[in-house]
């Protein structure tokens, strides 16, 4: 074997690993958040939950990739500790997927069909077809143009690093050397560092498969190094634990004692098995094929042992990472920096996380509304804290969106992130303007003046208004509903023109002596706030709606509704008019 096999193997293995790494997240941006967010959610039994991790890890190509998002679900709350175990069984049966596909290159056979088969046949074709679509300017074809590229590039390394190994069948070093991995101890021990080192066992199994085509690796020998192999891939979901919640740290211990485990068991019945009747195949080479084989015989069989007692592995990780005596509960990290590396789960947590701070902000409305006609020492001090929150929430969110948005993310990801990054603002100049309505009713309390009796029965009409305004556009947001985003619009403009009335009929109560001109500034100072709640309400909307459609000039919508030119407005804004009018007798 000369240098230059030498530097083939690892131009291979470099090919190899960046096709996989381009060709998994290229997948991932195309999966969008869907199949992250189903895995987020349909979790509630272990059998869902391993049919999710199998599904996501398919598609992904990358257990690890899968496991370390479990870490961050469970580190944020999203899902619990017991939810994490069959996401983990299953994502290591899905990661199977990956040995197959590089099993093709040992295709044998003079069939046209098993020729086509073949990768160095079909990746070609695959490779024009890619650049084709990636030249292009559509997102989607561009993104499916990147799958193939990288699916041929791995390809063409997992072939190049079988064409320079061929040369060690003739090394009796090399013979001897895979005759050593036939001890288990010392097969498991390799397929543990190499897989670590490499941190994917997708990429560690394939390398073995390029070393199976020397001839010179025995089943005996592949099988032990398999095994190992399964337990290196947890380096990267407990590496990824670290700092994390104690329940987040349990997870990537199930991740390690479900491989642990299932390697003794799986050992322990073949070499018993080959003990009392000899495996003839023990001695012989081993294809790709084989390899594969293995790798799914071990992930399935042992998956169907040890999911019936996952809650056995919960207990036996809780017993690793105990509770600290007089500890204090660990809060959850809503925003957990492990979820940047899936940009479509991170903009999905992100979203949530805002949806909490909208809602935040609405309870302080409804409570800086109820302060305004009666004043309350607790509901001040809770609409201070409230507020206080909602300020951290922006701080938070803000910094992590801004991290996100340098993240690979497909089209509608991105322009999500940047509909978030407008509408955190907005939520939190509403819980700003909820504490100024406290703030006005506290100087009232102390001062011992109240609005006139019809300014308040005003008010209440125009607080309904404002509340129906809010709860649609939180709505609409949390949904991403932009059909109901549209709605927000035509309420913003009769909010508007109540706000008009309003000051209109104070201003005569003012001039006929019905009000108190020293209290006057305060009603307009309540009005105000209401006005600009809804003009932040109208901001969300807009933002959604011209965002999502590619467009952010938000003042031209805007200035086409006001022009008359749509229909659909003008029948809600009739509708909203009559149903928040103000009686005349109140006049």
């Amino acid at each position: 074997m000369s240098i230059f096999n030498v530097t083939a193997l690892l131009g291979g293995l470099a090919l190899f690993l960046f096709g996989m790494d381009v060709m998994g997240k290229a997948l991932e941006r195309q999966a969008g958040g869907k199949l992250q967010t189903l895995l987020a959610r349909l979790t509630d039994r272990p059998i869902k939950g391993l049919l999710m991790g199998l599904l996501v890890t398919a598609v992904i190509q990358s257990s690890s990739a899968t496991t370390v998002m479990v870490v961050g679900f469970v580190n944020s709350g999203i899902i619990q500790l017991h939810q994490a175990a069959g996401i983990i069984m299953g994502s290591n049966i899905g990661t199977t997927v990956t040995a197959w596909i590089l099993s093709l290159t040992g295709v044998q056979g003079d069939s046209l069909l098993i020729q086509l088969c073949k990768p160095a046949n079909f990746s070609p074709i695959l490779a024009a077809i890619g650049v084709v679509l990636y030249m292009g300017k559509s997102e989607k074809r561009k993104g499916i143009g990147t799958i193939m590229l990288g699916f041929t590039v791995l390809m063409t390394g997992m072939e190049a690093m079988s064409s320079a190994m061929k040369p060690l069948a003739d090394q009796p070093w090399f013979t001897e050397l895979f005759l050593k991995f036939s001890n288990p101890v010392l097969g498991v021990l390799a397929g543990t560092v190499l897989t670590g080192i490499i941190q994917s066992s997708s990429a560690s199994v394939g390398i073995l498969q390029a070393l199976s085509a020397t001839g010179s690796v025995t089943m005996g020998a592949a099988l032990p190094i398999i095994m190992g192999q399964n337990i290196g891939t947890c380096v990267t979901a407990l590496i990824s634990s670290v700092g994390a919640t104690k329940n987040a740290r349990r997870a990537a211990m199930i991740h390690l004692y479900f491989n642990i485990i299932g390697v003794v068991i799986f050992l322990t019945a073949t070499y018993t098995i080959n003990f009392i009747w000899p495996i003839t195949s023990m001695n012989e080479p081993i294809q790709a094929v084989g390899i594969a084989t293995i790798h799914t015989l071990f992930n399935v069989s042992v998956t169907l042992i040890l999911l019936p007692f996952s809650r056995g592995l919960e207990k036996l990780a809780i017993l690793t990472v105990p509770e600290e005596k007089g500890s204090d509960k660990e809060e959850v990290q809503l925003l957990d920096p492990r979820l940047l590396n899936t940009p479509a789960v991170a903009v999905a947590q992100a979203h949530i996380t805002t949806v909490d701070m909208a809602n935040l902000a609405r309870s302080a409305l409804q409570k800086g509304m109820a302060v305004t006609h009666q004043w309350d020492e607790g509901l001040f001090a809770s609409i201070t804290r409230e507020e206080d929150a909602v300020d951290q929430y922006e701080d938070l969110l803000g910094s992590y969106l801004v991290q996100l948005s340098t993240r690979a993310m497909n089209l509608q990801d991105s322009r999500k992130v940047n509909t978030l990054l407008h509408c955190i603002s907005d939520f939190e100049r509403v819980s700003d303007h909820a504490f100024s309505l406290a703030q006005t009713a506290k100087e009232m309390h102390e001062s011992e003046v109240t609005f006139s009796a019809p300014a308040m029965e005003e008010l209440k009409v125009l607080e309904n208004a404002v509340q129906d305004l809010l709860d649609k556009t939180i709505r609409s947001f949390e949904e991403w509903d932009l059909e109901a985003a549209h709605k927000v619009e035509p309420l913003q403009q009769v909010v508007d023109s109540l706000i008009r009335q309003l000051k209109e009929r104070h201003i005569a109560r003012l001039q006929g002596g019905e009000c108190d001109q020293a209290n006057s500034y305060r009603f307009g100072n309540v009005l105000n706030n209401y006005q600009r709640v809804a003009g932040h309400c109208s901001n969300v909307a807009v933002d959604m709606i011209e965002v999502s459609a590619g467009s952010f000039d938000t003042h031209e919508y805007l200035d086409k509704l006001k022009a008359g030119s749509d229909p659909d407005f003008d029948r809600r804004y009739s509708r909203y008019a009559d149903r928040y009018a103000i009686p005349e007798e109140q006049a």
